[in-house]
């Protein structure tokens, strides 16, 4: 604009209101920067572990092909060995809450003790194991400290699915955490007529009411959900 003596007058105005405009625009540039970043970042999360699994719990992947169940049932004559194979294995632990879930699961067709017509009554008589194909611990909670690295001394409370029916136990564990694996043993006691299955003894060979397992798992640390 003119001024009245023919001179120009100061512009100064309209150009901070440009330099205002000019911040606003930056501005929202950058939180739309920043709110596409973070949604990236969610989804980059791993969501099958951010499902299942609570705030501060460590997820631990049983792996089957380096893990064991042994079992010996003693009688009045000798004591049986024998083995079942591992399916399938995952666990969660919240060591802030001691409270723990997934499950670990035993192939029940797979127990075998080295006699064939021995095995074979095992599976037709007592186990069922055509009917019951699963033995299944299900963890529900965790006493003693877990230490993220090194050895642990754990009781671990859940329910024994056996014969289609569940028992609460509890099992004493010793675990280990090494980096990103980890491995656990364990070595409890089954009272298997107790819990309804049949009794295999004969008028000849009497065998012990309750089977003692040893369990060793090993796996990998999947993801640690923090609070």
């Amino acid at each position: 604009m003119w001024a009245g003596g023919g001179g120009l007058l100061p512009r100064r105005p309209f150009r901070r209101q440009k330099e205002s405009v000019a911040k606003e625009r930056c501005t929202v540039r950058l939180l739309c920067a920043s709110v596409v970043a973070a949604l990236a970042g969610v989804i980059a999360l791993p969501q099958e572990a951010a499902r299942q699994a609570p705030a501060g719990a460590l997820i631990f992947a049983v792996d089957p092909t380096q893990s064991a169940v042994e079992w010996t049932l003693g009688s009045t004559l000798h004591a049986v060995h024998g083995t079942f194979a591992l399916k399938t294995g995952n666990l969660q632990f919240d060591p802030s809450k001691g409270t723990a879930s997934g499950e670990v699961v035993v192939d029940a067709s797979s127990g075998r003790s080295g006699n064939d017509g021995r095995d074979r009554k095992m599976h037709k008589d007592v186990l069922e194991s055509a009917r019951f194909g699963e033995i299944i611990f299900r963890p529900d909670r965790i006493t003693g400290k877990l230490e993220l690295q090194g050895d642990s001394a754990l009781q671990v409370h859940g329910t024994f699915l056996l014969h289609g029916n569940g028992h609460e136990l509890t099992v004493p564990a010793e675990a280990n955490l090494s980096g990103d694996h980890w491995s656990a043993s364990a070595k409890f006691s089954i009272p298997f007529i107790e819990w309804g299955l049949k009794n295999p003894s004969t008028w000849l060979l009497k065998v012990d009411h309750s089977v003692s397992i040893e369990l060793e798992l090993k796996g990998t640390i999947q993801a640690q959900v923090a609070q």
